[in-house]
């Protein structure tokens, strides 16, 4: 019902269109003048060129819908700018049809105006051109968890022409330009997948062997409940350092969503084993030598 509602109108119009150019060219060509034929002819012809690019729009926009990935959703921004292009087109058709050879003149005679504008609105332009290849590109879509440069994350609400909204955990809006976003490094924690893999960081004393502490981190992490059970974690050792060995304990998370609680969850489960094992705190030693009396005399 939904899909025959989103196609009604324009499949109206265009056959209305189709249906006005094809009754009302005999007509008039036998029972008007030259100019109301002329006129009728555009008429006809415009309401053909604007029907149809919004039709074809409605058709495009439906099959980018149906062929999307799993359930990642198209970007608003890039049916929008396949709408804004094909209007454009009836557009351009429109005039070369009324203006006739005129038509380059007009458009040549306009150019200076339109550098002006351009440079007068740069930003916008520069805001609105990144929103265009975000949109083509799709780095990330609607629903996506991402974070820019290291220090914003958010759930991409809606990708505008000028701007992108972000929901954070906070549950408050960021909105960014897109110039920003085009320029700064992103990460999208949910593409290719929602599920991705997360570290953490744990340094054990000298205490115990590098095996026993890999063991006892590994037990840890699988009895936690949050992350998945599907891909169990590891635990890798990173470096040898004076005050203990560090290791990475490398879990799945299901979704950007559970990563605190996972994360959490980790560290309650490491700090339970360590408590348990009995095992002191990471620490430097030091060994202090007592000088003998008689070396400085």
């Amino acid at each position: 019902m939904s899909q025959f509602r989103y196609f009604l109108w324009p499949v109206l119009l265009f056959a209305a269109s189709i249906a006005a150019y094809a009754s009302l060219e005999p007509l008039f060509q036998h029972f008007a003048p030259e100019a109301d034929r002329m006129l009728a002819h555009r008429i006809s012809m415009t309401f053909l060129y604007f029907s149809g690019a919004w039709l074809l729009a409605r058709i495009i926009v439906a099959v980018l819908r149906k062929n999307r990935n799993g359930s990642r959703k198209v970007p608003k921004l890039l049916g929008e700018l396949i709408t804004a292009a094909l209007f454009l087109a009836a557009t351009a058709a429109t005039i070369a049809m009324l203006l006739g050879q005129s038509a380059g003149g007009a458009l040549a005679s306009s150019g200076l105006i339109i550098a002006i504008l351009g440079f007068a609105i740069r930003n916008v332009l520069a805001d609105v051109l990144s929103g265009v290849a975000l949109g083509l590109e799709a780095p990330f879509r609607i629903g996506d968890w991402i974070e820019i440069d290291g220090t914003i994350r958010g759930k991409v609400i809606e990708i505008g022409w000028r701007t992108t909204r972000l929901l954070t955990r906070n549950d408050t809006y960021m909105i960014l330009p897109n110039s920003q976003i085009s320029r700064q490094r992103m990460t999208n924690f949910s593409a290719p997948k929602r599920h991705y893999r997360a570290t953490l960081e744990i340094v054990l004393g000298h205490d115990i062997s590098v095996s026993q502490g890999k063991e006892l981190l590994a037990t840890a992490a699988a009895s936690t409940k949050s992350v998945m059970k599907s891909l169990k974690p590891d635990v890798r050792a990173l470096s040898y350092d004076t005050h203990g060995v560090r290791y990475t304990v490398r879990y799945w998370v299901p979704s950007f969503v559970d990563d605190i609680d996972c994360r959490d969850e980790m560290l309650v489960a490491a700090d339970a084993a360590i408590r348990e094992r009995g095992l002191p705190p990471p620490y430097s030693r030091i060994k202090l030598v007592p000088q003998e009396s008689g070396k400085d005399e």
